[in-house]
């Protein structure tokens, strides 16, 4: 994935606050519940040296986006007394917690948002089409992010992607314009770059729509269970059958990425793995690509630079400056070199799928 929309985290002068949550909406007392997580991060935040002005620019997005179902999860960023970012995830983080660093931590939010993949959804039925086109990350708005898997299938997704709406009232009408229909589903395939179209609803529907589209498109479509514009029921299940399907298609495209990364490793200059040997391709520039588990468990830390996110090393002795060194969770502090050369980012399925469960392909090799 493209690094750059964490551009503005990196921006905001330090320390950064940055929040994990479960804000999952699927109880009575959700919103009780959700209210005393944030209480419990708040006072962690205030105790590591939060200021109170960025402690209430934090209240103002903290407690999730309401009306969308099932599980979800929030990461909230905030420095200087001003929110940088909130996003909503596809699902609760490993663990509710909090952290006041010298940088951003999105490390989280950068596995959830790898699992996403732009798409569009379509719903068919005799009437017509419900088409909804939504970048990789989810339909955006000014105030708040939302990954892809948490589909609101039953609102227009807000920031500029267009829900389409047709009605069409006798089967005559409907035949004659499913090429108008097809044709919204190539506009929004186009408009998002689409890696996959899931299409649910009436079968012979479908079949007239297939006919108006392209070979391209029609190569992507995924028939999924659901799809019925009027029944709640039936929405919910097209929600549940397009996350089931964008998994299989997330780990599809990962395990051949995978694979090559398997084969660089036995080619001199192509790849590396390991933390101190992925280190240093990041400090010469070479890292094109960043491989991390989202396992975070008994990870390291490392040194940094406060000045320079290339300077990154196991050792404080080794940086240009030891004395403005600060010290960080080791994946936090490898995602800010990466974004900062322009490095993309692909989460491993499993730790153990590089040494330390980290690795990198790399853009060229280093001078012997």
């Amino acid at each position: 994935m493209d690094l750059r929309f964490l551009e503005p985290l990196y921006r905001a002068p330090g320390p950064v606050a940055s929040v994990y949550m479960d804000t999952t909406r699927t109880s009575e007392n959700a919103a009780h519940e959700i209210d005393l997580r944030w209480r419990g991060l708040r006072d962690e935040l205030a105790r590591n040296g939060a200021d109170e002005a960025t402690l209430k620019a934090l209240d103002s997005a903290a407690g999730g986006v309401n009306g969308i179902p099932g599980p979800q999860g929030e990461a909230l960023f905030a420095a200087g007394g001003e929110l940088i970012a909130a996003y909503t995830l596809s699902g609760p983080p490993p663990r509710d917690r909090a952290s006041v660093l010298p940088v951003p931590d999105p490390v989280e939010l950068v596995c959830d948002l790898d699992d996403g993949l732009p798409y569009v959804v379509v719903a068919v039925d005799r009437e017509g089409a419900d088409v909804y086109a939504y970048p990789a990350y989810g339909n955006l708005s000014e105030e708040r992010h939302t990954s892809g898997a948490t589909l609101h299938i039953n609102k227009v997704p807000s920031g500029g992607w267009r829900q389409k709406h047709h009605q069409r009232h006798t089967e005559e009408v409907w035949f004659a314009n499913a090429a108008e229909v097809a044709q919204d589903v190539e506009e929004a395939v186009k408009n998002v770059q689409a890696a996959a179209v899931f299409v649910g609803g009436d079968e012979r529907a479908l079949g007239k729509v297939r006919q108006h589209l392209s070979h391209r498109t029609g190569e992507m479509l995924i028939e999924i269970s659901g799809g019925s514009r009027a029944d709640p029921d039936a929405i919910a299940e097209l929600r549940k059958s397009v996350e089931e399907g964008l998994r299989r298609t997330a780990v599809a495209l990962r395990s051949g990425l995978m694979e090559d990364f398997r084969q660089d490793l036995n080619r001199e200059g192509r790849a590396v793995q390991g933390l101190y040997a992925t280190c240093d391709a990041l400090r010469s520039g070479q890292v094109e690509r960043l491989l991390m588990a989202g396992d975070r468990s008994n990870e390291p830390t490392l040194w940094a630079s406060s000045s320079d996110p290339l300077e990154v090393a196991e050792d404080r002795a080794r940086m240009t400056d030891p004395a403005e060194a600060f010290e960080a969770p080791a994946s936090s502090l490898l995602l800010r070199a990466a974004q900062a050369t322009s490095a993309s980012f692909t989460r491993l399925p499993e730790p153990g799928d590089a040494q330390e469960g980290v690795g990198a392909f790399l853009r060229f090799s280093a001078a012997p």
